[in-house]
């Protein structure tokens, strides 16, 4: 595994694997590497001839409020763990190699971005634009890999790759969960233990939306309802939201067709949880 700081020796790296017609596989995060990431890193290694992880901590994507500098960094676990993943390329630059100047140009992401988190979190999915179409210039991979933990994320790269016409094979990866249904995240440690003995209703409520919908309901507020007050009921969480869209479009629905996503965030006491699932509705059966 090789460690590359500089955008010059990425490109040189990548063209060389290129002239040898190696197909390339992309995992973009910002380090703190946990589970999910390693099952980006194993899809990536069985799909690909190579796999480049890189490891940068985007400061464009970071609101008021939300602090850059604390971002948790252990660069030296994350290297260990890439390598146990057998990674090829860990592309790790610094801010000012990646921004090395006020940039002349800006990527504003218009659509899929006002909807679930992005409502809160308003021009943090530009940043998100703004570092993947460098990255994805630099890697220049065939596929990239990205989990459907923040399945918005994967809607606006989605549009991303389509609008600026990216020859790169999107490959979304499913929620890693633990054995009672909680949605695998760093964040789960912060739940008292009256609240991890709760917390799997989150997935819960979203399983009994879904055989709603595969039992005929189609009402976008009826699916709201039944999730909504299933927390209600069984947790001690207070809901940020229950949301039902389009998908990958995040459209508003009055009426369940085509791919749906059911979507969820409820706050505890020292955590915020989300969790989605994506159905696909095909003339009234579940698919």
């Amino acid at each position: 595994m090789k460690v590359i700081t500089t955008i010059r020796e990425m490109q040189f790296e990548i063209n060389r694997q290129k002239n040898q017609s190696i197909s390339i596989g992309f995992v973009p995060t910002m380090g703190f590497l946990h589970e999910g990431h390693l099952t980006l890193i194993k899809k990536a290694r069985k799909e690909n001839d190579v796999v480049v992880l890189s490891i940068f901590v985007n400061p464009l994507q970071f609101g008021p409020g939300e602090d850059y500098d604390s971002y948790p960094r252990d660069f030296e676990r994350d290297r260990a763990l890439a390598e146990s993943g057998q990674v090829d390329f860990v592309f790790f630059p610094s801010v000012e190699e990646m921004y090395p100047s006020s940039p002349s140009i800006k990527i504003t992401a218009l659509n899929r971005t006002d909807v679930l988190c992005g409502k809160s979190r308003p021009g943090h999915f530009n940043g998100v634009a703004t570092v993947l179409t460098k990255l994805f210039n630099i890697v220049r991979p065939h596929r990239a890999y990205f989990g459907l933990k923040d399945a918005q994320q994967v809607a606006v790269v989605d549009g991303l790759i389509k609008d600026f016409n990216f020859p790169i094979e999107l490959r979304p990866v499913d929620i890693i969960r633990e054995q009672d249904g909680l949605a695998k995240s760093s964040r789960n440690v912060n739940l008292l233990p009256e609240e991890r003995i709760q917390a799997p209703v989150l997935f819960n409520s979203l399983q009994t939306a879904k055989m709603s919908i595969e039992s005929g309901e189609r009402n976008t507020q009826n699916i709201i309802s039944i999730v909504s007050k299933m927390i209600t009921m069984e947790t001690n969480g207070l809901i940020d939201y229950v949301e039902v869209y389009s998908y990958p479009q995040l459209k508003p629905l009055e009426r369940l067709s085509g791919t749906v996503i059911v979507a969820i965030a409820v706050k505890f006491s020292r955590v915020r949880l989300i969790d989605n699932l994506i159905i696909e509705i095909d003339e009234g059966i579940l698919e």
